[in-house]
């Protein structure tokens, strides 16, 4: 496509990133504008319930991008920016400042955004949720002064943050639904490995109960679980999933099914409009149905596809999706 193109990206994550970084190693020389709600440049989240957590690593570890590299490769990079609107028939989007920036072609890498706790006390300072640096840095001033720690949820953050904070010298109890951490995914016998790692270092486990409500005046104190019990806390973390950000593609018009609607080029259901990682939900062709896959692989991946179908190029999305969780120095890999 001729230099004078532009083509934008919403969502500043490591899907963004990696579409940018295609995008010049492709050879287009075309206006690119990476736009993040973020002050920082992007980086991958796994690190956040991990290393970054536990303060073994620092943020340059977690960029996908050394700092100058945006500049470098003429990426006009935009924190501390959101998009308020996208308009198909302009195609244009409009940014919360009010500026509209025209775009020829138009990638979503919006994410997903955690569940949030509806149960009484829910509000209650003290409660955290893990899906910014910023939230890892809130979260890992708790863990660093020893609190004793209530995650609700075993899924891939809670089990993640629980060994995270026992490694850092916290009380760490686990509240899960099910029968043993991450069972929908990883099935009963694999999900008993991964108790039993936990177990082995200190983390206590309830299982088959729920969280009733979070007691506290202004900051939690304690969790009343479902069967009576009452657990001490100075803080809770809630992993009970993500939802996909879709508010910019339903008011757009893009079609929907859990999440944003894409073939197996990543296009969505308007025309030079592509969408990747968390939010999009893609044809994959080996299994002949859509995928929206929660996980560090898809916005590595999708990314770099997204951006050579924007270019004409005759590519599909065909990886073999697939789950990994590193605990207590243990890597755990899983098939989707």
């Amino acid at each position: 496509m001729a230099g004078q193109a532009t083509f934008v990206i919403v969502g500043a994550s490591l899907a963004g990133a990696k579409a940018a970084e295609t995008l010049r190693v492709e050879g287009f020389d075309g206006r690119v504008v990476l736009i993040g709600e973020e002050p920082v440049r992007p980086y991958e989240r796994p690190p956040l319930s991990k290393e970054y957590l536990r303060g073994e690593k620092g943020f340059d570890d977690a960029a996908v991008h050394a700092e100058d590299y945006y500049r470098t490769n003429d990426v006009e990079l935009r924190t501390s920016q959101s998009v308020t609107r996208i308009d198909v028939r302009s195609s244009d989007v409009t940014l919360g400042s009010g500026e509209r920036v025209a775009y020829d072609r138009l990638v979503l890498a919006t994410g997903a955004f955690p569940r949030r706790l509806t149960i009484p006390g829910a509000g209650l300072d003290g409660v955290h949720y893990l899906r910014t640096i910023a939230d890892a840095d809130a979260l890992r001033r708790v863990i660093d002064g020893g609190a004793r720690l209530v995650v609700v949820g075993a899924g891939w953050i809670g089990a993640e943050v629980a060994a995270s904070a026992r490694q850092r010298g916290c009380e760490v109890a686990v509240i899960e639904l099910g029968a043993v951490p991450l069972e929908r995914v990883l099935g009963r016998e694999v999900g008993e490995i991964y108790r039993d790692i936990h177990l082995e270092h200190g983390v206590e486990f309830h299982f088959g109960v729920g969280v009733d409500a979070l007691v506290g005046s202004k900051t939690v104190e304690a969790v009343r679980l479902t069967d009576g019990t009452v657990l001490a806390a100075d803080a809770v973390v809630a992993g009970v999933g993500v939802l996909p950000r879709i508010e910019l593609a339903e008011a757009a018009g893009l079609e929907l099914d859990n999440g944003v609607v894409v073939d197996e080029h990543l296009q969505t259901s308007v025309p030079g409009i592509f969408a990747v990682g968390d939010v999009a939900n893609a044809f994959h062709p080996r299994y002949g149905t859509r995928i929206r896959l929660e996980h560090w692989s898809s916005a590595l991946n999708q990314g770099p596809v997204a951006a050579r179908s924007m270019l004409g190029h005759d590519v599909v999305y065909d990886r073999t999706p697939f789950f990994f969780s590193d605990v207590m120095k243990e890597r755990l890999t899983a098939p989707a």
